[in-house]
């Protein structure tokens, strides 16, 4: 996290950008256990949680601070998905096609995370090149 207000956005992307990788992990565990019995799929929530933290501000800048002075409180919950329901015999709930749709969609979400980062820096970058 970096300590000053310009960097609002950044920090919250970076956050972001954590939790994608958390959960990049995650869907790659699954994938790797689809064979083991009694396996049930895990995933994680981060989208809601900073839904809600942004929620309420008309402003985004003033959401964004918010949600940038509660950086701690940004974490992804980590749960077991349908941990009663099994599509299998073996008790395995992993549906390996879902998984890999899952895990395409959460790499292009990072990847977009990671070029609103480079889009922020580059701003700044054009900022103090001009201000020299």
């Amino acid at each position: 996290m970096i300590n000053s207000n310009i960097y609002n956005y950044i920090n919250v992307l970076d956050k972001a950008a954590d939790a994608s990788v958390h959960r990049n992990e995650l869907l790659s565990n699954n994938i790797a256990n689809v064979d083991t019995p009694n396996y049930k799929r895990k995933d994680l929530d981060f989208e809601s949680i900073l839904q809600a933290e942004l929620a309420g501000e008309i402003s985004l800048n003033k959401a964004v601070d918010n949600a940038n002075r509660h950086l701690n409180t940004l974490d992804p919950q980590v749960y077991t998905d349908n941990s009663s329901l099994a599509y299998r015999l073996d008790g395995n709930n992993v549906d390996i096609a879902t998984e890999e749709a899952y895990l395409a969609e959460n790499q292009i979400k990072y990847q977009a995370l990671v070029d609103l980062m480079n889009q922020e820096f580059s701003r700044y970058k054009t900022v103090l090149s001009q201000t020299s």
